[in-house]
Order: C-alpha cells, then sequence, then structure tokens
C-alpha cells in the first residue's frame, strides 16, 4: 500500500529564479510538507509519494514529484531542498524527483483507479471516523487554501475529511495524516 499526499500551492515560484524558499511564492511550505511527508528519523518512507502542484508565476502550472522508493540524496534542511527545488526548476535531473507540465485536475484524474482519494477540509468527517480504503491520496492546500473551484473538483472524485474546526497548518496535517495510518500497519 501506497500513500500519496497532493499539496495545491496557489503561489508557489515555477521557475529557478529566486534566492530563498520564503520569497519563491513560499516553497518554504513546500519544503516543510515534503519533510512531514516523506521523513522519519533517520530514515525515508518508502511507500509515499508527494505531489506539489505549484501555481505562482511565471508559467503555472509546475507538478514536482517525489518518490520515496527512489529518493536518495537528500537531507532535511532548507538549503539542501533550495539547492534541488532551483536544480529540478531548472530542468535537471535529481532522483526520485520529476517535474512537469500536470495540472491539479489531470493528477486528480489519474488517481481515480486503485486510489481512494481524500480533500482536507475544516468541514470534513472527522479522521478518526474514516476507514481508508488501499492506496489513499491527500489532497490539501497552503498556507493560502485551495481555490474553491480547485476543491469541488477535487471532491468529485472523493470524500471530504478533517482534524476537526481548528485550522492547522498543512505540514501538522500530514504529520497527523500519516500518524493515524502509521497506527493501523498490523506488525
Amino acid at each position: 500500500m501506497t500513500r500519496e499526499f497532493i499539496l495545491f500551492s496557489r503561489i508557489g515560484q515555477t521557475d529557478a529564479n529566486f534566492g530563498n524558499l520564503h520569497d519563491a511564492g513560499r516553497l518554504d511550505i513546500v519544503h516543510e510538507c515534503i519533510i512531514s511527508s516523506l521523513f522519519l528519523s533517520h530514515g525515508l518512507r518508502r511507500d509515499v509519494i508527494f505531489h506539489a502542484i505549484l501555481n505562482g508565476s511565471p508559467n503555472p502550472p509546475v507538478h514536482i514529484k517525489i518518490d520515496g522508493q527512489t529518493l536518495y540524496d537528500v537531507r532535511t534542511d532548507m538549503e539542501t531542498w533550495q539547492s534541488i527545488f532551483k536544480k529540478v526548476l531548472s530542468g535537471k535531473q535529481h532522483p526520485g524527483i520529476s517535474k512537469d507540465k500536470t495540472s491539479f485536475e489531470a493528477l486528480l484524474k489519474s488517481k481515480t483507479e486503485n486510489h481512494s482519494i481524500y480533500v482536507l477540509e475544516e468541514s470534513g468527517k472527522n479522521l478518526k471516523n474514516v476507514e481508508f480504503g488501499d492506496n489513499p491520496v491527500f489532497v490539501l492546500g497552503d498556507h493560502v487554501g485551495m481555490p474553491k473551484k480547485a476543491e469541488l473538483f477535487a471532491l468529485r472524485f472523493g470524500e471530504k475529511i478533517s482534524l476537526g474546526k481548528t485550522p492547522y497548518l498543512a505540514t501538522s496535517c500530514i504529520t497527523v495524516i500519516n500518524y493515524t495510518l502509521d497506527q493501523k500497519i498490523k506488525f
């Protein structure tokens, strides 16, 4: 079973012309979500795939896919990921990371077979009451949130779930989801 996260970044910069991740349309938030999705203490989650759909200037959308199965030569610090983002956004390769022009809608449509899609929203069904299907895909927005149109599109294929009425950071939501799913794994 794999788990996937799709982060809709409204303003994530789509080229490598930036000085730091914060000023690049808050790619620092994308970085934090990558760390929460894929990293364990002294290890990587090999069963996780993280997707970021960047919708900032100058040429959106850009889809960055990070596959825990093939990812290597990484650390968790921001400087490492700033270098990786610059490299990937300029068209160069990094092991386990790919870049293309797939839109949010096209990516979601590609996940409708053999995946269960869950859209995070405060008004959704409480996470603790959800029976997760095989190969879950979790859709969430960055600090700005998903546009209503994108959320409604995602809900055509998935179920709205929530961590409760308190709005948490996207990275915290990912951590809680990983913890919840880890608890369901039988040893």
